[in-house]
């Protein structure tokens, strides 16, 4: 049988990725007898645990022997789980989540921006090259909830920068006027680090769109904050990140690269010109105080998303 596969999941990932699966010799097909892999890539806890657990669902679906590829981001506890049960009904269950080298770059799904940690009990050919058509750095870790515990500790950091280095540019062009002349040299602000600079040229250049969106690096970094919230931490930064992506999405941010944080501390008049609807997020939020905010997430292993539709339309 030739490299097949069948995909569940997000639509704009695929439409990202799947012309260079195509490259590869990889054909999406629609049954799951027919496929040498069953992939996933799920942008939603609530979306991942239906699709291989709910009614008539992946588990139930795939065929004894079915290589079960899931790239989405979830927690260590969840990805034992998904493990489990897949061995359970005879299938392989590949634990694959990814991370991105750089989250403001032009093709941020592009294979060389792209790495995954990959765990499971099984080694299977046929995925190993499916992962190394989609990721320029395909990295074995071990165990099942290995690999998501290593992408949450990366998401934990990545998005810590991006916020910071995006606040810090706020400030300065908050700033500038009442210093100018000082000989304050704008190109020290993103200091000694290319990542800081990067981020910056891409807020300075308004590169908001991308492949790779802030939708999905909200359910990253919302897994990230589960996994702590299942070893009984707690994580203020992480959650008040989350806090801004979600604002970002409701707005209409959704479908826009990360850098379009940015978008958030400047005037509604840039984020109109950008699509963002400053109104929409005064109807979802209508009614509530800060502390309900804060308080909604303590639900998040309900769902990344809380309910809300975040798509423009």
């Amino acid at each position: 049988m030739a490299d097949s596969y069948v995909y569940h999941g997000n639509d704009g990932f695929l439409e990202a990725v799947g012309p260079r699966l195509a490259a590869a010799g990889f054909e999406r097909v629609a049954d799951e007898a027919e496929a040498s892999l069953i992939v996933s890539f799920c942008t939603s806890a609530t979306h991942l645990e239906d699709l291989y657990f709910g009614e008539d669902g992946v588990i139930q679906r795939a065929p004894k022997g079915a290589v079960l590829v899931d790239l989405s981001a979830a927690t260590p506890n969840f990805a034992r789980e998904m493990n489990a049960v897949a061995t359970l009904s005879d299938c392989v269950m590949v634990e694959a989540p990814f991370v991105l080298r750089d989250l403001t770059a032009a093709d941020g799904l592009g294979r060389d921006n792209l790495a995954c940690y990959v765990a499971g009990e099984q080694e299977d050919p046929t995925a190993k090259r499916f992962l190394e058509a989609l990721f320029g750095v395909v990295k074995p870790v071990g165990a099942p909830g290995s690999g998501q515990l290593l992408r949450a500790a990366r998401t934990l950091q990545a998005t810590a920068y991006l916020l910071a280095v995006i606040e810090a540019d706020a400030l300065y062009r908050a700033q500038q006027r009442s210093v100018a002349g000082s000989g304050v040299d704008e190109a020290m602000l993103g200091g000694e680090s290319e990542g800081a600079a990067a981020i910056i040229a891409a807020v300075r250049e308004g590169r908001f769109e991308g492949s790779y969106t802030a939708e999905m690096l909200m359910a990253s970094l919302a897994s990230a904050i589960m996994a702590a919230d299942d070893a009984e931490l707690i994580m203020p930064q992480a959650e008040s990140a989350l806090h801004l992506l979600e604002l970002l999405c409701v707005i209409g941010g959704a479908d826009k690269a990360p850098a379009a944080l940015a978008l958030v501390y400047g005037d509604e008049s840039v984020g109109a010109e950008a699509g963002l609807d400053w109104e929409r997020a005064e109807q979802v939020y209508a009614g509530s105080s800060a502390e309900d905010e804060l308080d909604g997430y303590d639900d998040l292993d309900d769902d990344y998303d809380a309910g809300f539709d975040y798509s423009s339309n």
